[in-house]
């Protein structure tokens, strides 16, 4: 199949990206792992950041030094002020594609408090704005023409005079390798705090492929250290609960009765608060019985549902308790304003380092982020392919995951690749956490080190070609491990305390903020390196 663009990813990102890619005559396609209603961006519920009034020039003001302050100095300032200022506009073109935001009686957009925040800019739509963002947005662009392409796994990319030429794919309805050809590719395919499996928010599948494929075409992660805690999950599930909660004035309380934080401080901040009364033995509980029943139905309807449906709790009458859980990746592919190393090939969205979110995201600011650069990736995709012709494919990389396939299918395993999963992100959360140490953290290094050696010999039980579920869950656990492997790197090279990265050994924070870059080199090695400043290379085995 040939096509003009190729978007990866069916969040807000990749669809607004495959939105503004789209003229005429291009074609446009967008390729996902799985169901295209199935992504992060459906399942941040509480709202999207925006100065409405454009010619309000305190209040823009005001949401940059916000997502500055919040950032802790690893901002891009030119990146933060383009997204601030077109925040407005976009969501009077997410408007015009039919979001219903939720509106005052005089039918001006409501607006809530989110942590972090000095005034209130979250556009909602009740606690299912995501989602309901994500249907606008997939209707339009079907309207405007753009393909879709389900159930297929992106395994690479392939190459050409330096610039992308398409994607290899496993398709999985046959476990078949497909090559599809494209003038420009746009990665919108999500971030990585799925890599702590059984505590975190994301779904099951996400294991940050987009990052995997960038470190093995050479590519430079920036501040892959930074993975933020949402403060709020429901215990055993680690579900999410909207910041919506505590925006329309949930408490948070310990089961002594006491309000032991701000609960609208930055995300990092609170999610150590509530880490902290849990070391000492305190269950942590989200408090609404004081806030009218009327209003949880109006404002958090699905959070009312989910604590009855999953806990049997009636949030209007009774205490929730939660935990907090991996929720966002701050760091990403390097880019800049989602321009790559490789010419042809966008980032955008979660899997990107677009210079916003820096060492903590502000609430808010992830569906805004994902928006405008979305949209801005899907621009500068559509005017570098004018004058571009398609490139040949290095069958090279094909065979290459087509032997990777076939090997995965021969031979017998024993090891549970769903046990290494849940070991993964149990070792991730507790000694790569939301604190952290040289000790905890050279213990998790070894340990998931051992795991990517074990990986390497996983098989499939079931020699079923049609939707081999084993297939693709192996090739998520190899992704998994080699990202794990470079955040604690990152994080060991990182001695000091900065927004969701917090050092027990380093409780400081250097006076000149660097980012922190790492590369797989050519010989099975990670090079880590601060943006300004000298290197460190770590020789660190890389099993294929």
């Amino acid at each position: 199949m040939i096509y003009d663009v190729i978007v990866v990813g069916s969040g807000i990102a990749g669809l607004m990206a495959a939105i503004a890619a789209k003229d005429g005559t291009n074609r446009v396609v967008v390729i996902t792992k799985g169901n295209i209603l199935k992504s992060n961006s459906a399942m941040a519920s509480g709202g999207i950041n925006a100065v409405l009034n454009e010619n309000d020039k305190e209040a823009l003001n005001a949401h940059i030094e916000d997502t500055l302050k919040s950032a802790r100095g690893l901002a891009d300032k030119r990146a933060v002020t383009y997204m601030c200022k077109e925040s407005g506009r976009i969501i009077k073109k997410l408007c015009d594609f039919g979001v219903k935001f939720d509106r005052g009686e005089d039918g001006v957009i409501l607006q809530r408090s989110f942590g972090g925040s000095s005034e209130g800019r979250t556009c909602f739509i009740g606690d299912n704005t995501g989602a309901l963002v994500i249907q606008a947005l997939i209707k339009k662009a079907r309207s405007v023409g753009v393909e879709f392409l389900m159930n297929n796994f992106i395994l690479d990319i392939t190459r050409s005079h330096s610039r992308v030429s398409g994607v290899v794919t496993l398709k999985r309805a046959d476990s078949t390798v497909v090559v599809y050809l494209a003038k420009a590719v746009i990665f919108a395919g999500g971030g990585y705090a799925g890599i702590y499996r059984g505590f975190s928010t994301n779904p099951q599948d996400s294991s940050g492929d987009m990052l995997s494929i960038a470190l093995r075409n050479g590519m430079v992660l920036e501040d892959a250290e930074f993975v933020q805690f949402h403060p709020t999950s429901f215990v055993k599930s680690g579900s999410i609960i909207s910041e919506a909660a505590r925006a329309e004035g949930g408490l948070l309380i310990n089961d002594e009765g006491v309000q032991f934080t701000d609960e609208l401080n930055t995300r990092d901040e609170v999610a150590r608060a509530i880490f902290a009364q849990i070391n000492a033995g305190h269950r942590v509980y989200l408090d609404m019985r004081h806030i009218p029943k009327e209003t949880i139905l109006s404002r958090v309807p699905s959070l009312y549902k989910n604590a009855f449906a999953l806990c049997n709790i009636d949030i209007s009458q009774e205490l929730l308790e939660i935990k907090p859980a991996a929720h966002y990746s701050m760091g990403g592919i390097k880019s800049d304003m989602t321009k790559t190393s490789i010419k042809g090939l966008y980032v955008c969205g979660e899997c990107a380092a677009l210079g916003i979110h820096g060492a903590n995201r502000l609430g808010g600011n992830s569906l805004l982020e994902s928006a405008v650069f979305g949209e801005l990736a899907g621009i500068r995709a559509r005017e570098f392919i004018q004058d571009k012709d398609f490139l040949h494919i290095n069958y090279d990389i094909v065979i290459k995951n087509i032997n990777l396939i076939q090997r995965i299918f021969d031979g017998d395993s024993t090891k549970n690749f769903n046990a290494m999963k849940l070991s993964a992100g149990k070792v991730m959360y507790e000694k790569v956490g939301i604190i952290r140490d040289e000790k905890r953290l050279e213990e998790a290094l070894d340990y998931i080190k051992y795991l990517r050696l074990e990986s390497a010999s996983l098989h499939c039980i079931d020699k079923s070609k049609e939707n081999n579920v084993e297939l693709t869950a192996i090739l998520e656990l190899r992704n998994i491990l080699q990202l794990c492997e470079a955040v604690i790197h990152c994080a060991i090279f990182r001695k000091e305390c900065r927004g969701a990265h917090f050092r027990e050994d380093f409780q400081v924070t250097n006076a000149s903020p660097r980012h922190t870059l790492i590369k797989q080199l050519g010989g099975n090695f990670f090079r880590i390196w601060y943006e300004r400043g000298g290197f460190f290379k770590i020789f660190s085995k890389i099993f294929s």
